[in-house]
C-alpha cells in the first residue's frame, strides 16, 4: 500500500520528486568536498587506488548497460530498454557510494604529466563535471517517467526527449570519466591530494 501510495505521488509530480532528489544528491557531493564529517573511513592510499579502479569498471558497466538501453528502444524493445536504464541507473547510485568514501576518506589525485597533455586533460575533466551535474536532473526525470507511467502512456509525456538529452549527456560524461581516467591512472602519472575544503 505505501509503495503504490509512493509510485502515485512520484507520478502525480515527477517534477518535485526530481528536484528534491538533486537536491539530496547535490549535497551529499558539496558536503563531502566541503565538509570533514567524520562519515567516512580513513583510507590508504593503496584503497584509494582500488576504489577508483572499481568506479572505472562501474562507469564502464553503465556504458554498456546505457548502450544496450539506447538499442533496445530504438528497436522498440520496451521492457529490455526499462531494465538497462534501471540497471544504469543502479550502477550510478553504486558509483556514487563508492566515489564518495573515495574522496570523503581520502582525497584525490592529481594529474602529473606534459603541460599540453594536462591541459587536453583538465579540458575533458571540466566537461565530465559540468555534464555530470546537468545529467542528474534530466536522468533522475526521465527515470522517474518510465518507472511510473506504461508505455502508452509515456507517449503523452516529454520521456522520450527528455530521455535522449539525459542519455546522451551522461553517455558523454561517462566516456570522458573513462579517458580521464585512462590518463590519469594508465597513461600517465598522478600524486595524492586532500580535496576537503578548508572554512575560514
Amino acid at each position: 500500500m505505501a509503495t503504490a501510495g509512493a509510485r502515485r505521488r512520484l507520478r502525480e509530480r515527477p517534477i518535485g520528486a526530481t528536484v528534491f532528489l538533486t537536491i539530496v544528491g547535490y549535497a551529499l557531493v558539496i558536503g563531502t568536498f566541503v565538509l570533514d564529517v567524520p562519515l567516512y573511513p580513513d583510507l590508504t592510499n593503496a584503497q584509494i587506488d582500488l576504489l577508483t579502479h572499481a568506479i572505472a569498471v562501474i562507469n564502464s558497466t553503465t556504458l554498456v548497460f546505457l548502450g544496450f538501453g539506447w538499442y533496445w528502444i530504438r528497436t522498440d524493445q520496451v521492457d529490455k530498454h526499462r531494465i538497462a536504464m534501471v540497471g544504469a541507473f543502479s550502477l550510478i547510485v553504486v558509483f556514487l557510494v563508492v566515489y564518495l568514501i573515495r574522496v570523503g576518506g581520502g582525497g584525490e589525485k592529481l594529474f602529473v604529466g606534459p603541460d599540453t597533455v594536462y591541459l587536453v586533460y583538465l579540458v575533458m575533466l571540466a566537461i565530465h563535471i559540468v555534464l555530470s551535474i546537468v545529467a542528474v536532473p534530466v536522468v533522475l526525470y526521465a527515470l522517474i517517467l518510465g518507472l511510473t507511467h506504461t508505455p502508452a502512456e509515456l507517449r503523452n509525456t516529454s520521456h522520450a526527449r527528455v530521455g535522449r538529452i539525459a542519455a546522451a549527456s551522461w553517455i558523454l560524461s561517462l566516456v570522458l570519466g573513462v579517458v580521464t581516467y585512462l590518463l590519469l591512472n594508465h597513461v600517465y602519472a598522478y600524486e595524492f591530494s586532500s580535496m576537503l575544503v578548508p572554512i575560514l
